[in-house]
């Protein structure tokens, strides 16, 4: 049975590195009463204007076909992020930490059945985003498949009463037919269909990866666009301002979607050997200068089941968090002499 287990304060200090004359992150977070529900009123109650939660879950990618290990990413991404500074740049107050989706693991090969789990996830991860922002704080969501874009739009949503606009950094569409059941491959497809996501934007679509049926849904639908990976190698323009041209008529709210595999050298299971480099994506978070109403990372891996393993994940993960973090809390810190 899938459940929601809330993080206490000494769940986060068991992963902190305590370290005489230095605050870690993990040591000034703000975290939630145990013995509370999840409730409005109870977050509010939070000075923290975001809210970190993970999802390590592996089973959307396996009913898209994919290779599992995306439910690997979460535990080295919570470690490594609480083992930050704290400091002027970044400070814990900021963020509530409020626990994880513990998600039975699911080891069957039969297609049809993981899709039927996967719409058991989409009902147990809504109602807690819907619960965050209607609390009016930000969640930054660490999958996990990107089958939880859906939930977590669905969420956001209905929190704000109307269909949302999303940005989303990524190599495919993921508007394959919902028809199919849910999987990682549709969760912005099945978005649109319910009537939850408006615009939607992909950044760093990759030719070679976008069927002839998703390229006619897109030419069909006027609330889509792309801007291909391919198009910004040959023109060689300035990313942060080709986002921006591909932005300009979104409103607010908006989501930001990260997946993983736009970035090279990070494990996932449809990793890349050609795509946005790492320091990219974090200018494009800096520079974006758009109030997001979330954040999800996913479909990073520490290790896949076919045994490839990445140690380094779980800093990558923390990167972008801060990255986002800091954008939207930016702070006017002076710069220590050289």
């Amino acid at each position: 049975m899938a459940s929601f287990k809330i993080f206490s304060q000494s769940d986060m200090l068991n992963l902190v590195n305590i370290r005489k004359g230095e605050i870690k992150l993990g040591e000034r977070v703000a975290y939630y009463d145990q013995q509370e529900t999840i409730s409005i009123d109870s977050l509010k109650q939070s000075s923290a204007k975001f809210v970190l939660l993970g999802i390590p879950e592996d089973i959307g990618v396996r009913a898209n076909y994919g290779t599992g290990g995306a439910d690997t990413a979460w535990k080295p991404t919570l470690k490594a992020f609480l083992n930050l500074q704290q400091n002027p740049f970044l400070k814990g107050e900021d963020i509530l930490v409020l626990g994880e989706f513990e998600i039975s693991e699911n080891p069957s090969t039969d297609v049809t059945e993981l899709r039927n789990a996967v719409k058991e996830i989409d009902d147990l991860v809504f109602p807690i985003i819907q619960t965050i922002v209607l609390s009016g704080k930000i969640p930054i969501v660490i999958g996990g498949g990107h089958n939880n874009c859906y939930p977590i739009i669905k969420g956001a949503s209905l929190a704000k009463g109307e269909a949302i606009d999303v940005l989303n950094i990524d190599a495919h569409t993921d508007l394959r037919d919902p028809s199919e059941g849910r999987h990682s491959g549709n969760g912005f497809s099945t978005a649109i269909m319910a009537g939850f996501l408006e615009q939607y934007r992909i950044f760093g679509l990759h030719e070679n990866y976008i069927s002839e049926a998703q390229l006619n849904f897109i030419a069909a639908n006027k609330r889509i666009k792309a801007t291909y990976f391919d198009n910004l190698l040959s023109n060689g323009e300035d990313l942060p301002s080709v986002l921006q041209i591909l932005l300009k008529d979104v409103k607010l709210p908006l989501g930001l979607e990260i997946d993983l595999d736009s970035i090279t050298g990070i494990l996932s299971s449809a990793a890349t050997p050609t795509g946005f480099s790492l320091n990219e994506v974090r200018q494009l978070i800096l520079t974006a200068q758009k109030e997001f109403c979330y954040l999800h990372l996913c479909e990073g891996a520490m290790q896949l089941i076919d045994g490839r393993r990445e140690e380094t994940i779980g800093k990558t993960i923390a990167y972008l968090i801060s990255d986002f973090i800091k954008a939207l809390r930016p702070r006017n810190v002076e710069q220590p002499s050289s």
